[in-house]
């Protein structure tokens, strides 16, 4: 049975957080480039070819910054944590600085259902971990700051566990239909805006 046992307050591990987070958003970049010493037909043609690098690199960084943002939220009430909070925690910044890779995949192989399966995997293992780390702390007080915590409602814990949902749909139903079927992550908008403002009212 796993005993809870307080190791200190947070703020290395938010620290090694906002680091791995940071340079994975950076690793993303660097696969962006038009080469050198191209007539203009040439270089308006790399730039189109490009247009699908430019898109999987917005979709990872909006992922990567979402999940950022979140855990921020979530250690916002955080007064010590432990070692459970901190090795899943360490599980999920292995799968965020894995991001880049399926980044690249989808932008080079976007029209195979393989790349856009290990594309969504990535993502719902690192909901996972998330998801996770939020439930393990609703259900440690102790862990937390007296007061209610938004991270540790029921609310939040859903909106966790849309994005962990959706993406791991994904992977067998790319396989079924085609890689468009990536198309169907944009319902989480609106999912995340509806659940979101009902957090914001305190439902």
């Amino acid at each position: 049975m796993w005993t809870s046992r307080p190791d200190g307050g947070p703020e290395r591990l938010v620290t090694l957080v906002d680091g791995v987070f940071a340079i994975a958003i950076t690793l993303l970049v660097l696969d962006l480039s038009v080469a050198r010493d191209l007539d203009p037909a040439a270089y308006r043609a790399a730039l189109r070819e490009l247009l699908p690098d430019l898109g999987a690199y917005a979709l990872s960084v909006a992922v990567l910054g979402s999940f950022w943002r979140d855990h921020r939220r979530i250690f916002k009430d955080v007064r010590e944590v432990d070692g459970q909070v901190i090795g899943i925690s360490v599980a999920g910044l292995g799968v965020a600085a894995l991001v880049p890779f399926p980044t690249r995949l989808l932008a080079e192989y976007g029209d195979q259902a393989v790349s856009v399966a290990v594309y969504a995997g990535a993502v719902a293992a690192l909901g996972a971990c998330h998801l996770a780390v939020a439930a393990v702390l609703a259900g440690r007080p102790w862990l937390r700051r007296e007061g209610p915590s938004e991270a540790a409602s029921r609310l939040y814990l859903l909106d966790s566990a849309a994005v962990v949902v959706v993406f791991v749909v994904t992977v067998p139903l790319v396989f079924a239909t085609d890689p468009r079927i990536m198309w169907l992550w944009l319902v989480l908008v609106p999912v995340k805006v509806h659940l979101g403002r009902r957090l914001q009212a305190g439902d």
